[in-house]
């Protein structure tokens, strides 16, 4: 498979992202879902952002490649993917990176998000704007995703507008 070809094994991955997204600003949370699927297609775990509680770092790709690093062999790692609503900051980034989690599949992207902040009028991202590829040049990474905007682009409004 070609590592930036789109199937729909990995749209329902990310609709199952945006749902947890949806979950998270249900729970007084930012918009951010996440999806661990092994190399055969098995979901290993899934979580939504939890900085609500207080806990800035409480990102769902972090908790997720944490996860993967207790849980799953090398090797179980480097054929995993972690699927996101939105493109992982630097921190979730550098987690899955030395976790060796060997694919990310995102919907959309920092730069999409930073124009979002820009217009709401909220305040700009706690740190420079990286892409995944900039971060982790050795992983396997597929985003944005056509068809995700209108939906995520509405949940970050919902939150930055309360």
């Amino acid at each position: 498979m070609n590592d930036d070809a789109i199937l729909e094994f990995d749209l329902r991955h990310l609709r199952r992202c945006v749902e947890l997204a949806r979950e998270a600003v249900e729970t007084g949370n930012r918009p951010f879902g996440s999806v661990l699927v092994s190399g055969d297609g098995t979901v290993l775990k899934e979580d939504h952002n939890r900085t609500g509680s207080g806990d800035p770092t409480a990102h769902p790709e972090f908790a997720l490649a944490r996860w993967a690093a207790l849980n799953l062999s090398k090797e179980e790692r480097a054929k995993a993917t972690i699927y996101t609503s939105g493109e992982h900051c630097p921190m979730c980034a550098a987690a899955q990176g030395w976790c060796g989690v060997g694919r990310a599949v995102y919907a959309t992207s920092t730069p999409q998000l930073v124009e979002w902040l820009a217009e709401f009028g909220a305040p700009p991202l706690p740190y420079k704007p990286v892409t995944l590829r900039e971060m982790l040049p050795h992983v396997a990474v597929v985003g944005p995703v056509e068809g995700f905007t209108d939906e995520i682009r509405a949940l970050h409004e919902r939150v930055h507008r309360r």
